[in-house]
């Protein structure tokens, strides 16, 4: 059996979830970039394993996946040594779906509404969309009022896919510690993990700092 590949770029929190989930495996795996701005996810060789052109995507002995979210639950319950990432008690694995749900309705097109205007060359963003931000901020510190992680007394997939997330929207507007004083602490606590410099830290950022550091932007 040869080792998952994992298509993808840096810049993408969806990939770096992944990244993530690979690194807490322990997997050895591949990874090759795509990269967008050369619209190489928009060539005939990337389409025919992905035709919906997204990144990351996920070659495991010739399955392929898309979709960050259905990539690692797949990847914890192949690979996992135990099923701590991705629980297969009903009522754990559901507060885990639910956090992912919410990821994928709420946080990401709450970032989206961030970044896009300055990808479009706008240098005015809507206070509407930061006030997005900080309800969302507000939401993730009542998941963690009684808990060390998102779903629950253990680390699992879904505080990768947060942090993945939250590790861009946080360069434009940080966690206030003084009015999301459990966020703030779990940021910390998830940026303690052994393997989260490599696949989430400064140099996986790296192209999204220098993006947004290159933008001015008001907000109005």
């Amino acid at each position: 059996m040869g080792k998952p590949t994992l298509y993808g770029i840096d810049g993408s929190p969806p990939v770096r979830s992944v990244l993530l989930t690979l690194k807490a495996l322990g997997l050895d795996f591949d990874y090759k970039i795509v990269n967008l701005m050369a619209g190489e996810h928009l060539k005939p060789e990337y389409l025919k394993i992905n035709p919906l052109h997204t990144v990351p995507t996920l070659e495991d002995n010739g399955f392929y996946i898309n979709d960050s979210h259905a990539i690692n639950a797949y990847l914890v319950s192949k690979y996992g040594k135990d099923d701590s990432l991705y629980p297969k008690d009903l009522q754990q694995r559901a507060i885990v779906d639910q956090r992912l749900h919410y990821d994928s309705n709420v946080l990401v097109g709450t970032g989206r509404a961030l970044i896009t205007p300055l990808r479009e060359g706008k240098s005015e963003i809507p206070r509407a969309k930061f006030d997005a931000l900080e309800e969302a901020y507000k939401t993730l510190n009542l998941f963690l009022e009684t808990n060390d992680f998102v779903a629950g007394k253990n680390l699992t997939i879904a505080d990768f896919h947060i942090i993945a997330g939250l590790s861009t929207t946080m360069l434009m507007h940080d966690v206030d510690a003084s009015k999301f004083p459990k966020l703030a602490s779990w940021v910390q606590r998830i940026r303690q993990l052994p393997y989260y410099e490599e696949a989430n830290g400064s140099q996986r950022m790296s192209m999204i700092v220098n993006f947004i550091k290159s933008k001015k932007f008001t907000i109005v």
